[in-house]
């Protein structure tokens, strides 16, 4: 069964690792979404649907013709996302009085994690760094991208509109876009005579809206894309949906440790290590869509 973080934060027995997924929850966006499920071994091989295949009508006595859900095999292989926080003894024996330096060397951590897990999940690219999983902007590749014009163009509300469109069945669960693009589609909605909604979503927050459907903001959607011969001027969105076997979702191995590795040999200092063998899979293509090569104007 998937399983999100913040309730394999409830589940654990641990407070420190409690405390390190909690800040990881805050700083990404992306993971207040994402379900993971766990695997056994360092990959998963899943098959991606890619069409449903046909259903006919047919006359008595008619013959049948078989027509098979067509798929394809795909392979999501674990990356080891991490990093060491170490603090000074003296530091620490000295100031603990007034800062627990250790515990907020952890939380600064914490949040790399989760700023370097967000931006893998929109720009990973494994053929370009084997240590990566492939992101979302890799994931689309193909029919599910589409472009604003050869060499980038300005957002419409009708790219928005047919963006969304792409994802099916259903709406996606949230859109992610820079503050630039949200920016533009406020104004868009401003010059047509209406404005952005905001509502609760599915986490209880107030969250800002289009078509019923959370805006979310996140740093690792840059404004610096390239599209055509624009030069890095253009920036993407895209329409997610998520679930196991029904569109994005995470997995891991273990789920995420914080492992005390004690004092060091060269210097007085204490070490603490967070590591998450992660990736994440796309298990429909029609989960996903991007609208990319959008400039500032």
């Amino acid at each position: 069964m998937p399983l999100s973080l913040a309730d394999a934060g409830r589940l654990s027995q641990d407070v420190l690792v409690k405390g390190v997924i909690e800040t990881i929850i805050e700083e990404s966006a992306v993971l207040n979404y994402l379900p993971f499920v766990t695997l056994n071994g360092n990959s998963l091989r899943y098959e991606q649907e890619v069409s449903l295949g046909d259903i006919d009508f047919y006359g008595v006595g008619d013959t049948w013709t078989e027509s098979a859900l067509v798929v394809q095999e795909k392979t999501a292989k674990l990356s080891i996302l991490g990093g060491d926080a170490d603090v000074d003894a003296f530091l620490q024996q000295t100031y603990s009085n007034v800062n627990d330096l250790k515990a907020l060397a952890i939380q600064k951590k914490a949040k790399a994690l989760a700023q370097t897990f967000s931006d893998a999940f929109f720009n990973g690219n494994s053929t370009a760094d084997p240590l990566q999983f492939d992101g979302l902007a890799v994931l689309t590749s193909g029919a599910q991208t589409l472009a604003v014009g050869a060499n980038g163009g300005p957002l419409t509300l009708d790219l928005m509109d047919q963006v969304i469109d792409m994802v099916k069945p259903g709406k996606p669960a949230a859109l992610f876009m820079s503050k630039r693009s949200r920016r533009k589609l406020s104004s868009l909605r401003r010059a047509s005579g209406n404005l952005l909604e905001t509502g609760v979503d599915a986490f209880g927050r107030r969250a800002m809206m289009y078509d019923g459907i959370p805006i979310e903001v996140d740093e690792h959607i840059f404004d610096t894309e390239v599209q055509g011969t624009s030069g890095a001027v253009c920036s993407s969105i895209y329409a997610v949906q998520f679930g196991f076997e029904t569109g994005v979702c995470g997995l891991q191995n273990g789920g995420i440790t914080v492992q005390p590795i004690g004092t060091l040999e060269t210097k007085d200092a204490w070490r603490t290590r967070i590591k998450w063998y992660t990736a994440i899979a796309l298990f429909r293509a029609i989960a996903v869509s991007r609208l990319k090569g959008i400039t500032g104007a």
